[in-house]
């Protein structure tokens, strides 16, 4: 399985072949990450919480591509903006960890600022 290094790499090697780098821009980048989120919610939109744990084959595959997208454009903004991704969300695990003890919030979905 390859790496977001990898995947990184073959995304700017994507946009060169095709001369998209002069419109990937990280304020486009974002752009287009937030209007595949947005798609992303569609395949799931109106289901129940149960229909949406137990998706069609073709309602998975919607959502597989969808997030995919969502994937790709964080990848590509992440590079433009010379960010590590995975460096990124190692730290922010840890962040959260900190802001949310298991002990304290376990079971609760309230903000971390809710809590003593």
């Amino acid at each position: 399985m390859s790496s977001f290094n990898d995947l990184t790499e073959r995304l700017a090697q994507f946009a060169k072949e095709r001369d998209w780098e002069q419109f990937h821009s990280p304020k486009n980048l974002a752009m287009a990450l937030i209007v595949e989120a947005g798609e992303l919610v569609e395949p799931l939109q109106w289901l129940s919480e149960d229909e949406s744990r137990a998706l069609s084959d073709a309602q998975r595959a919607a959502v597989s591509e969808e997030a995919a997208d969502v994937l790709l454009y964080l990848l590509r903004l992440c590079d433009r903006l010379g960010i590590d991704l995975e460096q990124a969300a190692w730290a922010k695990i840890a962040k959260n960890a900190a802001k949310y003890p298991a002990d304290k919030v376990r079971g609760s979905a309230r903000k971390y600022t809710d809590y003593p």
